[in-house]
């Protein structure tokens, strides 16, 4: 058995790869995190906000939504300073509207469902042999990104709405040789 190959061998990329990624997640707040934090992805590379992601929780109240919707430009002003993360006004405004979003899909319909309706409420189980074959945009990302996008969210195009799907384990895409592929439900091919 081998695991995925993106994980490589750093030590903190193994560990998320074998603990959290394509683990199911239904936390309404660990999701909006993990959207947000994919958001901040964009332009870099995930080891890079996997290492910044304490930095990030304490700068943003344990991404506790009701207190970030809140922010003022001072606040974020003062996010701008750290230097534990990304500094990138546009991401942290972004943020900060998104957790006001958050706040009103929660009210309606829960956040968790809403999301997890784009893959059926159930894990979409695909058994790649390896790497090369994982899309990096699905039809159901892209729905889910139109319908971010539609409700106001930024950073969530196609390709960051599918990361994020494969973080929150909407989609196993471990490799069939790798023991998180079975471990989560996927079969061999």
């Amino acid at each position: 058995m081998t695991r995925c190959t993106w994980c490589g061998t750093d030590p903190l990329y193994v560990a998320y790869h074998d603990e959290e990624w394509g683990v199911p997640e239904y936390d309404p707040r660990a999701l909006w995190e993990k959207l947000v934090l994919d958001g901040f992805q964009a332009g870099l590379s995930w080891i890079t906000i996997l290492r910044k992601r304490d930095a990030f929780r304490e700068e943003f109240e344990g991404f506790d939504p009701e207190r970030i919707a809140s922010w003022d430009v001072a606040r974020v002003d003062r996010a701008l300073l750290n230097a534990g993360i990304i500094r990138h006004r546009g991401k942290i405004e972004a943020t900060v509207k998104g957790a006001q979003l958050f706040l009103e899909i929660e009210k309606e319909q829960g956040f968790t469902p809403w999301l997890w309706s784009f893959v059926g409420g159930k894990p979409i189980q695909n058994n790649f042999s390896d790497m090369s074959q994982v899309p990096t945009a699905t039809a159901e990302s892209t729905a889910m990104s139109k319908a971010l996008k539609k409700r106001g969210f930024n950073f969530c195009g196609p390709v960051i709405v599918y990361a994020f799907m494969q973080a929150t384990g909407m989609v196993n895409d471990h490799i069939t040789g790798c023991p998180c592929h079975a471990r989560l439900g996927g079969t061999a091919s």
